[in-house]
């Protein structure tokens, strides 16, 4: 046995088989940028803040919250979840077109997604016109003051995401992509879970 491992011979061989290989992180297997993803949770966490703030303030003035809901239109608001889905799919695709290296694949499935998140701006506005019109005020109610201050502040996420996917198609870089895929996706799911909680649960 002492000459074997002297010599370099066979048990010195087992001996580095059996070293354990070192394991890739979870964090590693994720898509994209890692930066990318300490963004996507951090705006998660004030999201999932203020849905948590809006909930409570709805159990402490229900009457408050039912005469606001009142006053939107969920037939937009349901189109402009319709825009969000799709573009998510079209980011989806951008993504696969990146890794099977065809720019303008890419180049069209971004553009897509931009221009339905375009459209999810100008139906907001177009919401935001019509609640404004109706008498809603930003100091009027808590459930306005929440209401605009929480679609306000993803209609700035849909914003900066329709940037990064135009920035991301000019680059064509398989990780930038899937980054960017991953903020929209975040940017949907916000919206999915945002949907039904202030414009349906009464």
């Amino acid at each position: 046995m002492t000459d074997a491992i002297a010599a370099g011979g066979p048990a010195s061989s087992q001996m580095a088989d059996a070293t354990p290989a070192p394991e890739a992180g979870a964090l590693d297997s994720l898509p994209g940028h890692l930066m990318m993803w300490v963004l996507i949770f951090s705006e998660l966490a004030a999201f999932g803040a203020l849905l948590i703030g809006f909930q409570v303030a709805r159990a402490l003035q229900p009457e408050v919250f039912a005469a606001g809901q009142g006053q939107l239109d969920p037939a937009l608001a349901a189109a402009n979840t319709l825009c969000l889905v799709s573009s998510g799919w079209f980011a989806a695709r951008a993504s696969a077109a990146a890794q099977l290296g065809d720019r303008r694949s890419v180049w069209r499935w971004c553009l897509g997604a931009c221009a339905l998140g375009i459209a999810f701006i100008a139906i907001k506005l177009f919401e935001y016109a019509g609640e404004i019109g109706r008498g809603a005020d930003i100091d009027g109610s808590t459930f306005f003051t929440l209401y605009f201050l929480l679609t306000g502040f993803h209609l700035l996420h849909v914003a900066l995401g329709v940037a990064i996917l135009i920035a991301v198609a000019w680059r064509a870089d398989v990780r930038a992509v899937e980054s960017g895929a991953c903020f929209w996706h975040m940017v949907d799911l916000v919206w999915l879970v945002m949907f039904p909680i202030v414009y349906l649960v009464r």
